[in-house]
């Protein structure tokens, strides 16, 4: 039975519930989501496998779940980031938001995400029971079809990326733009 950790607005520990039944009451609980890119900026996108309990076949990000009781966020998204994409990568928090997503099949999502950032340019060994597809796109290219396509991406995908993407300009825009042009900021 996988448990999710029950938290406040403040992402205070209140307790713990079996994963489903935290969806089915739309109770609030720590989560996370990765996101990775290439060495020349682009996101790593997945398509979530079908079978998944809710959003699937649409895509999102790199990888994201929960965290189990006592696993540091960090460890748990490193650790589903190798389940779910087959590698292992430097990655650091840089933003959390809460959201709240119902879907059709009566399961809430109402969760506190932290979010994550890693680059990795070598082989992806993506799970087939977890994912479906999945490939590199640039921002500009996610950002035109979260505008045209946007029932082709999950829920918290669409709140996490405008945030991705400005931090993205502000941090990792510029290193790939100097590593074009050959400057080294150290």
């Amino acid at each position: 039975m996988e448990q999710v950790i029950l938290v406040d607005e403040h992402d205070r520990e209140s307790g713990l519930m079996e994963k489903m039944e935290a969806h089915e009451k739309a109770l609030l609980h720590r989560a996370f989501s990765v996101f990775i890119f290439n060495e020349r900026g682009e996101m790593l996108l997945q398509q979530r496998a079908l079978s998944k309990y809710h959003s699937g076949g649409l895509w999102t990000n790199a990888c994201c779940s929960h965290p189990r009781p006592y696993e540091t966020t960090t460890i748990a998204a490193k650790r589903r980031l190798k389940e779910e994409m087959g590698f292992v990568t430097d990655i650091h928090k840089v933003f959390d938001f809460t959201y709240q997503a119902s879907f059709d099949n009566g399961l809430t999502e109402y969760e506190f995400d932290h979010v994550f950032v890693g680059t990795y340019n070598g082989v992806i060994h993506a799970n087939k029971n977890e994912v479906a597809a999945f490939g590199y796109k640039s921002m500009q290219e996610i950002e035109k079809e979260l505008l045209s396509k946007n029932d082709h991406y999950t829920a918290w995908f669409h709140i996490a990326f405008p945030k991705v993407y400005e931090w993205w300009k502000g941090s990792y825009e510029s290193g790939v733009e100097n590593r074009k042009s050959g400057v080294n900021k150290h």
